[in-house]
């Protein structure tokens, strides 16, 4: 374990950019061999990693074995078991193939010799081609929100261990959480949130997209548990990221404001399907995300 490294899972701090740092270190791994990294968790994680943890921290492994030209595209991962946040995670990247543009890589995360996570990954160089993509939805700015933390307090006792959560990304409800909207009921399975990093950020093209697989796991379930006015905390929901795939189709960067337009296609078996968009404050689409989760109401 490197010495950042194990500052930040020893330190979990609170918010701005030591807390970003911390996020940052835990992202950069350690070196065991060709192919082989070690990475730790937050202190502060009791019961297991989180997912955007173990998806950013594979991607970097993966990204570590491949030309800096090349710019991660596309990812698709399955969350196998829960993570232990006490123990590293151990990251075994499979150079599946080098061609002339695009270089795949297959990432699996071990803990105590079973898989807990497993990542494909395709790179490509950058080419030009045709343009075109969906509109930003019209939505306020993030300055014009209340903070997370503002939005927390309505919330009452119940949702208390949010205030004290460490959090390096910023988050600004566009629409209202489900903590507030469950008081009067279902609603559209749509969330909207502006996100940034809570700092500033190196100019590393992998890092900002890692940064951002990180957050893509926050909020996105959101939208599914919003159409049932439930949620975590609030309600006996049981949940886990199952899968999650992510298309990264513009550059941008993880440290400045962009739009997490969220919705859910669908809900059955105990699971929840949500899509979200990733938009830059100009209005680019910059990412799409796709994920399904585990989402039991205990009781019934």
């Amino acid at each position: 374990m490197t010495e950042v490294a194990r500052a930040a899972a020893a330190d979990p701090g609170a918010a701005g950019q030591p807390m970003l740092d911390r996020l940052v270190a835990l992202l950069d791994l350690e070196v065991i061999e060709d192919n082989i990294f070690r990475g730790v968790s937050p202190a502060d994680r009791p019961i297991r990693v989180f997912g955007g943890q173990v998806a950013g921290q594979a991607l970097i492994a993966a990204g570590r074995t491949v030309p800096p030209e090349r710019h991660v595209h596309s990812l698709h991962a399955y969350f196998i078991r829960g993570g232990d946040p006490s123990i590293p995670i151990v990251y075994e990247v499979d150079r599946i193939r080098d061609g002339r543009s695009f270089t795949t890589r297959r990432v699996v995360a071990i803990q105590r010799g079973k898989a807990i996570f497993s990542l494909s990954a395709s790179f490509q160089v950058v080419e030009p081609g045709l343009e075109h993509a969906d509109p930003m939805p019209d939505v306020p700015g993030p300055d014009d929100l209340p903070t997370y933390l503002d939005l927390v307090a309505k919330a009452g006792e119940k949702l208390e261990p949010f205030r004290s959560m460490p959090r390096p990304i910023d988050i600004r409800y566009v629409t209202e959480p489900p903590w507030i909207s469950r008081d009067t009921g279902p609603r559209e399975a749509r969330n909207q949130v502006w996100m940034r990093a809570d700092g500033k950020l190196a100019d590393d093209p992998l890092l900002h997209v890692c940064v951002l697989a990180y957050a893509s796991d926050m909020t996105l379930l959101d939208a599914p548990l919003a159409r049932h006015g439930v949620y975590w905390w609030t309600d006996k929901v049981i949940g886990a990221s199952l899968d999650h795939a992510m298309w990264f189709h513009r550059p941008f960067r993880a440290d400045e404001w962009v739009l997490y337009d969220c919705e859910s296609p669908s809900a059955s078996g105990a699971r929840g399907m949500a899509t979200g968009r990733f938009f830059a404050q100009d209005g680019r689409l910059i990412a799409t995300v796709v994920q399904e989760g585990l989402l039991r109401i205990v009781g019934q």
